[in-house]
């Protein structure tokens, strides 16, 4: 049976590999770097930003940035908490630009529950749930989850790209489980 340190190992292997392929400036890499790491990266930027269009941008903008910083990476291993440190950087300078302008026209809570109404499955409602009581979490407690939970970052890898000490680290998540859980206890529905 192959255990989960088997797979995170192969998985660091084939990342240091394409990381090697893109410093070298082979082009067919940075198509398998972003074949390889899209998903998890879009995903990650519509989770904490809880839109659609703000996410593309966000990953739009974090691909970037790696794209331009490839080559700087040392330990190509470490791919993965240096792309979701990359997002973090991005995620955090759209914020202090979102609260830098002026506020934008809030939706109506009709047009938020006509978009809830769209639900196909039992298993889609839940999903909705838990994506919109994450949505509802403060930027920082949403994405301690999202990269804990959702894209598998270990705690001293969440601290790293974090920039924080691994204790913080825990205590936010630990808050952010709290908030999260009050908000399905509330049953407020999506």
């Amino acid at each position: 049976m192959v255990d989960r340190a088997d797979d995170i190992e192969r998985a660091a292997d084939a990342d240091e590999l394409l990381v090697i392929r893109c410093q070298l400036g082979e082009r067919a890499a940075f198509d398998a770097l972003t074949a390889r790491w899209g998903g998890p990266v879009a995903r990650y930027a519509r989770r904490v930003t809880g839109d659609a269009d703000r996410g593309a941008e966000l990953a739009q903008d974090i691909w970037l940035r790696a794209i331009r910083g490839i080559g700087r990476l040392r330990d190509g291993r470490r791919l993965r908490p240096w792309l979701f440190g990359i997002a973090h950087r991005a995620f955090i300078d759209m914020l202090r630009q979102r609260y830098a302008a002026p506020p934008f026209v809030e939706l109506a809570e009709e047009e938020i529950a006509e978009i809830s109404a769209e639900d196909e499955s039992g298993l889609r409602d839940d999903l909705d749930a838990l994506d919109h009581h994450l949505a509802t979490l403060p930027p920082i407690e949403r994405e301690a989850l999202s990269l804990f939970y959702l894209d598998a970052l270990s705690i001293a890898q969440l601290a790293e790209v974090l920039a924080i000490p691994p204790g913080t680290v825990k205590s936010r998540l630990f808050r952010a489980r709290q908030m999260l859980r009050h908000q399905f206890e509330q049953g407020d529905p999506p």
